[in-house]
């Protein structure tokens, strides 16, 4: 049993005697007998007790249950109520200062032994379970200042990147407008030179070669620029969906004048057309990227002497369109990549491109909210399948 030093607040003498040498015969130290609540704050309040066995009932304005709330606002010390009564009433009134036990007079050693060391466990046990809730507090707190700063950190590295990004769209856009003027004059240059080939002129084979050369370069650098004014608005979140009335024919015809007049090969392209309306709404800028790059990639990748299967059809919902070649196809292990920008399969030899083609058709599909498939492969080449709701 250890020793401990208690304060009594008893204001029976008798009483008060018989817990002391109860007490001390445990070898215990007894600081001071106070008959009031105010002496025992005095006591107190000059003196470290561990415990405090407190009468309830005691004479003068502070009675023990409110001496004991004074206590424990105070001194923190464990209190052991003393009573001669146990009736409802007067345990009510003692719960709501969480006593640290409660001793029923008149009582015996052994039990007051008991009561004691029960007190003394319940009361090391709270505190110790107050020090871990402060410091898992302290360390709550701490890690929220710590996600606090991180986020604000990361705010400002988000905006720094919005930044970055909105300038760099900026130099796209700007560098790109740049470079349309004089390619338009260096196209109607190369137009002009061709035209003049076709009078009788001692230099007219190289002059039309020529001239279909700078035509053809200037073609695939506007098509490059396009495509980067295409991501530079799309990195700038200013991809809208714009529907339209549109020519479907005209717009058919577009594509296949556009895809003809670029391609540098001996492919053909067979077209079908099935129970398509004569006009529809959707973004035509947008199903011209899907359809243009889709039939270019497919007549730039098969070889001389190969057709091109170009099917468009309508199913009163949607448009259907479906090109087919025989070309070189996409390496399986390399399919999963297809729509990322830049990327081109290793068997693309030395066919010139940019890897931006298939992710512009990704993203457009996606804008129009539609679907897009394939099936590929190296010996039998590639078809792909787009779906788009239209009106």
């Amino acid at each position: 049993m250890f020793s401990l030093k208690i304060l009594i607040v008893e204001d029976d003498p008798v009483s008060a005697l018989l817990l002391q040498r109860a007490l001390e015969k445990n070898r215990h130290e007894i600081l001071g007998i106070a008959d009031s609540g105010e002496k025992a704050l005095e006591i107190l309040a000059e003196n470290h007790a561990d415990m405090v066995m407190m009468d309830i009932n005691l004479a003068g304005e502070l009675d023990g249950i409110k001496t004991t709330e004074i206590i424990n606002e105070i001194y923190d010390v464990p209190v052991v109520y003393l009573s001669a009564s146990s009736d409802a009433e007067t345990l009510n009134k003692v719960v709501g200062t969480n006593p640290s036990a409660y001793v029923i007079k008149p009582f015996n050693i052994r039990e007051l032994n008991m009561v004691i060391e029960l007190a003394i466990y319940k009361d090391r046990k709270e505190k110790e379970l107050q020090k871990l809730n402060n410091e898992l507090e302290e360390k709550v707190k701490q890690r929220t200042i710590e996600l606090y700063n991180a986020n604000k950190e990361l705010m400002k590295a988000l905006e720094k990147e919005r930044e970055i990004n909105e300038l760099k769209s900026r130099i796209v856009l700007n560098v790109s407008h740049g470079f349309k003027t004089p390619l338009t004059s260096i196209l109607s240059s190369a137009q002009l030179l061709q035209l003049y080939a076709e009078k009788d002129h001692p230099f007219k084979p190289k002059i039309t070669k020529h001239a279909f050369k700078i035509e053809n370069s200037v073609r695939a650098l506007n098509n490059l620029l396009t495509s980067v004014l295409f991501f530079g608005k799309a990195d700038a979140d200013k991809i809208e969906f714009r529907p339209k009335k549109m020519f479907l024919g005209a717009f058919v015809k577009e594509v296949l004048d556009t895809v003809s007049a670029s391609k540098e090969n001996d492919v053909k392209i067979k077209t079908e057309l099935v129970n398509l309306p004569k006009v529809i709404t959707s973004d035509s800028e947008l199903l011209y990227q899907i359809f243009e790059n889709l039939l270019s990639n497919s007549v730039k990748y098969s070889k001389d002497g190969q057709e091109v299967v170009f099917k468009l059809e309508f199913d009163g919902k949607k448009l259907v369109g479906t090109i087919e070649d025989k070309g070189i196809g996409i390496p399986k292990a390399e399919q999963d990549q297809l729509f990322e920008r830049f990327f081109r399969a290793k068997n693309v030899g030395i066919v010139e491109g940019s890897g931006l083609g298939l992710s512009i058709v990704k993203k457009c599909i996606d804008v129009l909210k539609g679907q897009i498939s394939f099936e590929s492969d190296t010996k039998n080449g590639t078809i792909f399948k787009v779906e788009i709701p239209v009106s």
